[in-house]
């Protein structure tokens, strides 16, 4: 399947990180920043490409630059592996590929082939995610991966003790791609799973939901309905304006909101059942 490839030259930083946000609910599934931190490139398949929600997006925009491409499968795949650099978080963890020589000095060592999937750390929300996961607990715990990506957070989960890890994620290429990465790096605990609902049969003592605002808007009822007493969710995939409407969510579903941490304009939200 090929894929569309839309390159935006936009105003300053904040322009750049509100359009990659606003394209993230629309359905694009890989993101590429320039150096210079305002010229972008964003990725979605020809048969997720909403062409009315597109325009909707740029007309919230007064002026934009943008050409379209189309880009063979593969090729998006050989860019990938061009462009992927390690990511070292802090001492508690290093995100590479198998290409790479080893990093030293962490407390794991993920290895995530670099394929279409989100989630590698390089993006803001996946690094504030792994940043507060280092906080939490994990050990003997269960984990839900909503939306798992490359499934780099539950890899992370069974790392640092969980050993039940149910991983979930509405696209079949992100599954197949989360499981070669659970493989490689030899995790046992997790469970994947093609869905775009939560199982409401199973519960949980942490959730990680790194998606985008209207999901995890409309789902957190769900994610309320499977957290054990006591039990942590962290949210993120959207910006610092956003906040207010996420913590109006959690008291209507009766999450206790613990915390806000910041990289950019993007932001994650740490939240408790009591």
């Amino acid at each position: 399947m090929n894929y569309l490839q839309f390159e935006f030259e936009t105003e300053n930083q904040q322009q750049l990180e509100q359009l990659i946000a606003l394209l993230n609910e629309q359905g694009f599934e890989g993101f590429e920043e320039d150096e210079d931190e305002r010229n972008l490139k964003a990725f979605i398949s020809e048969d997720k490409f909403n062409e009315e929600g597109f325009y909707s997006v740029l007309d919230l925009f007064s002026e934009i630059i943008y050409t379209r491409t189309i880009v063979e499968h593969v090729n998006w795949n050989q860019k990938w592996e061009e462009d992927f650099k390690p990511v070292i978080i802090g001492d508690f963890v290093s995100i590479r590929a198998g290409f790479h020589a080893p990093v030293t000095g962490v407390a794991h060592e993920i290895i995530i082939t670099p394929k279409m999937s989100f989630g590698t750390g390089h993006h803001a929300t996946t690094f504030l995610m792994v940043q507060q996961m280092a906080l939490l607990n994990f050990i003997g715990k269960s984990v839900l991966d909503f939306g798992t990506g490359t499934g780099l957070l539950a890899i992370i989960a069974e790392k640092c003790g969980a050993n039940k890890i149910l991983a979930i994620d509405y696209d079949e290429w992100s599954i197949t791609n989360a499981r070669e990465n659970i493989e490689q790096n030899k995790c046992v605990n997790i469970e994947l799973a093609l869905l775009s609902k939560i199982p409401a049969d199973k519960t949980f003592d942490i959730v990680l939901a790194n998606i985008n605002l209207n999901i995890i808007i409309s789902n957190l009822i769900s994610i309320s309905n499977v957290l054990n007493p006591g039990a942590y969710v962290l949210l993120s995939g959207f910006l610092k304006e956003n906040e207010i409407l996420i913590l109006g969510a959690l008291k209507e579903v009766e999450l206790i909101y613990e915390s806000t941490f910041q990289k950019g304009d993007w932001i994650v939200i740490v939240a408790k059942k009591l």
